[in-house]
């Protein structure tokens, strides 16, 4: 599809209307044409921070009526492309629209803009004992309106669950600049189709998030952490479903091969501070949260008779926040420390947890077979596996054309154990061509069709989600 080249007079109206200090072109603007997906740059021709609702809808009102397109971006952390102008035209940053609008402690509940980052906000709540459970690994540069867009989880959703969960009201803007809100700020609502859903997790092909209103939850007081070695990666994914069977819902329970934490500790990302084992294959990390330390070392202790069944070595048991942070880092640094050491592909794939082990067999099987390398970890609680494919050696060929066919494998893997092609993670620009693996014809005309009615002249976010 042919889009409309930003020239002189759109700058000027943008300029006029959002001023001046509110517009980046030229090579000030090259860096909104790339987030953390692979090396892919797509400038767009102008960047634009709106800092109200109105800019939003004058912003798209006038993109719709001249036929510019408009990506949304704000931190620009995201790992599927989805916020990349691929056609140029206008990224729509929406940075200046960070503000925590309001915090009802009466109802938990909080008014917040999409350019609120993640942790920001957090750090806000736990102010007010208050808690917003949704953390994904880049929680301290991730804006709010990133994980509305791709409906985003992180370690806490096996006990929490994800975005979509805490998301009771959307304020919305069409590609047409119409504004309205999406459903009520209550917990049960069955009154007509559930807009607010549907928003989230579209990837800013809709519509434009300016305000959400979310739910929260009392904060947790109590934590305890532990980190247990495994010689053998498939009883570590085993282990998962056997910690569930003793009716203990873990706050965190991820997965990290060996090889991720060497490449935090090479990298340079975070100290490691536990010893990395001759015999380790890869480890769990088990974190516990709630109200009463006494009730947490019961749930630990049972922990550790579940886990006699298996090979492990020496469990570290970390109740100091301090060493828990600590830890913690190494898990959160893992897809940065990849990244700095190699171009690499980012496979979020995700099954029912009970096929963790045969998922993760399965990729290694696959990586074989096309001669690459892979990292894996991620959210083992719920099934949940990133796969970061390094380039390494392989060349620009095999890179860009031979390994598709590993990945659509690697997928189909992932449909054939009852799970789909992306996680937390979205489709996005990346992933669009794998869209026919779990997903019929008439499926995939049904969702374009929704695309053509909230956006009939395919503007914003054009080129992602699908073909």
């Amino acid at each position: 599809m042919k889009y409309t080249q930003v020239n002189q007079k759109h700058i000027n109206d943008f300029s006029e209307k959002l001023g001046q200090n509110n517009i980046l072109l030229g090579e000030y603007s090259n860096k909104y044409g790339s987030d953390h997906t692979e090396n892919l740059n797509y400038p767009p021709d102008i960047v634009v921070f709106p800092s109200s609702t109105q800019d939003v809808s004058w912003v798209l009102n006038y993109c719709n009526e001249n036929n510019i397109s408009v990506t949304p971006s704000a931190a620009l952390t995201g790992l599927s492309g989805g916020s990349i102008p691929v056609y140029g035209g206008v990224s729509l940053s929406m940075k200046k629209m960070n503000r925590v609008i309001s915090i009802d402690e009466n109802n938990f509940q909080a008014v917040v803009e999409p350019g609120v980052i993640n942790e920001e906000f957090q750090n806000i709540l736990k102010e007010k004992k208050l808690f917003y459970p949704p953390d994904p690994a880049s929680k301290g540069t991730c804006t709010l309106g990133g994980n509305f867009a791709l409906n985003a989880g992180g370690p806490k959703a096996i006990k929490y669950g994800v975005t979509s969960n805490y998301v009771l009201n959307l304020q919305i803007v069409l590609p047409n600049g119409d504004v309205f809100w999406t459903g009520a700020n209550t917990l049960k609502n069955a009154t007509g189709y559930n807009l607010t859903q549907l928003i989230i997790g579209s990837e800013g092909t809709l519509a434009v998030i300016t305000q959400a209103v979310v739910r929260l939850l009392p904060l947790p007081s109590e934590h305890v952490l532990m980190l247990v070695p495994f010689d053998n990666n498939t009883d570590a994914c085993d282990a998962v479903n056997d910690i569930m069977y003793e009716e203990i819902i873990p706050s965190g329970l991820e997965f990290m091969e060996r090889d991720a934490v060497i490449f935090v500790r090479d990298q340079n990302y975070a100290d490691i501070p536990f010893n990395i084992l001759d015999q380790t294959a890869g480890y769990l990390l088990i974190e516990l949260d709630g109200s009463s330390k006494d009730q947490l070392l019961i749930e630990a202790e049972k922990i550790y008779s579940v886990l006699n069944k298996y090979q492990c070595g020496p469990i570290l048991f970390a109740e100091n926040k301090i060493e828990q942070e600590r830890i913690w880092k190494v898990r959160r640094s893992i897809g940065l420390a990849v990244k700095a050491f190699s171009i690499y592909k980012e496979e979020d794939t995700v099954v029912p947890r009970s096929h963790l082990s045969e998922l993760f067999s399965g990729v290694k099987k696959i990586g074989s077979k096309y001669n690459f390398t892979s990292i894996c970890y991620g959210h083992a609680g719920d099934g949940n596996l990133h796969v970061n494919i390094l380039k390494g050696d392989l060349s620009d060929y095999d890179w860009d054309t031979v390994l598709k066919k590993a990945i659509r494998e690697i997928f189909e893997l992932c449909v054939n154990l009852n799970g789909t092609i992306s996680g937390e993670h979205g489709i996005g620009l990346v992933q669009k061509e794998y869209m026919d693996i779990p997903f019929c014809v008439n499926n995939l005309n049904l969702q374009k069709k929704i695309k053509k009615i909230f956006d009939p002249h395919n503007i914003l976010n054009p080129g992602k989600i699908f073909i």
